[in-house]
């Protein structure tokens, strides 16, 4: 920070990864919810969940911060200290941005540059009929903080932490990558129904999973493991006889599927349903 651009250096035959990601208040958090250290550090985090999606290195960040003329100091002091927090402990670069005043509300725009190998980001495109389905850690945490806040009742963050303060999974992405087990790839922001249906998309194929196989958070119900966003896990497929291992860098890795030729199904209690995509849609 301090010139007008960035100069960045990437390892010799990689390819550059770029995403980007809104936060705003109203929206993904509230100030009344969310101290401003969980904001700041759950804005970085939704970006590099995206690189740790593709099997990347995050590298830099870039963040545009939009203010309110009567926020204080000291909420934006606690918002930088919990994004450069998570930056540090990942080894990523606070690299420029812009700030302005916003007529109304927090917005603040995160761009994470990272690098894989080239020809090696691991996309959503890659899996066919046959592929196993996998999911990273438990599902439904973040939905259940927000229907216990949604109620009016203080929750602790310690319980709830997959929502104040997620992980991207970066060293179990880039195991993956590394290992060639991941034929797609996807981190689960909008709920698990919607993001398979992603992969479905880009890969021309169906998928079936198993409700009791879904590894839901203790405080989490089945349809905030299906549907709520924001966990920041990883579902990935790989070929059936792939060796893929039951936990990686720490991570329970859980087989909950398989992918078939057409639609997308629930199979709970041995009855078959199609699954709709009922997870976070902006604009819906």
């Amino acid at each position: 920070i301090g010139d007008d651009a960035a100069v960045l250096r990437l390892p010799p035959g990689h390819e550059i990864l770029v995403t980007t990601d809104f936060c705003l208040e109203g929206v993904h958090f509230r100030r009344e919810w969310h101290p401003a250290e969980c904001v700041g550090h759950r804005c970085l985090a939704r970006g590099l969940s995206d690189i740790a999606a593709m099997g990347g290195e995050p590298r830099a960040a870039f963040l545009s911060l939009a203010l309110p003329g009567d926020l204080s100091q000291r909420w934006v002091d606690g918002f930088l200290r919990g994004l450069l927090a998570l930056a540090k402990k990942y080894g990523v670069t606070l690299a420029g941005g812009d700030t302005a005043q916003s007529p109304a509300g927090v917005l603040a725009d995160i761009v994470v540059v990272g690098s894989a190998p080239k020809g090696k980001a691991i996309t959503r495109a890659g899996a066919r009929a046959g592929d196993v389905l996998y999911v990273t850690g438990e599902l439904g945490g973040s939905a259940a903080a927000l229907a216990q806040l949604y109620r009016g009742r203080r929750i602790s963050r310690s319980t709830f932490a997959r929502h104040f303060a997620p992980e991207p999974r970066l060293a179990l992405g880039r195991f993956l990558r590394e290992r060639g087990l991941a034929t797609a790839m996807i981190d689960l922001s909008d709920g698990l129904s919607t993001d398979l249906h992603h992969i479905c998309e880009e890969s021309g194929v169906g998928a079936e999973i198993l409700a009791e196989r879904i590894p839901c958070d203790r405080v989490a119900s089945l349809e905030q493991a299906l549907h709520g966003g924001e966990d920041y896990e990883l579902l990935f497929t790989a070929r059936p006889g792939g060796k893929v291992p039951k936990k990686i860098a720490g991570v329970r890795v859980t087989r909950i599927g398989e992918l078939t030729r057409r639609g997308v199904f629930l199979t709970r209690s041995g009855r078959r349903a199609e699954l709709a995509p009922g997870g976070w849609e902006h604009l819906r």
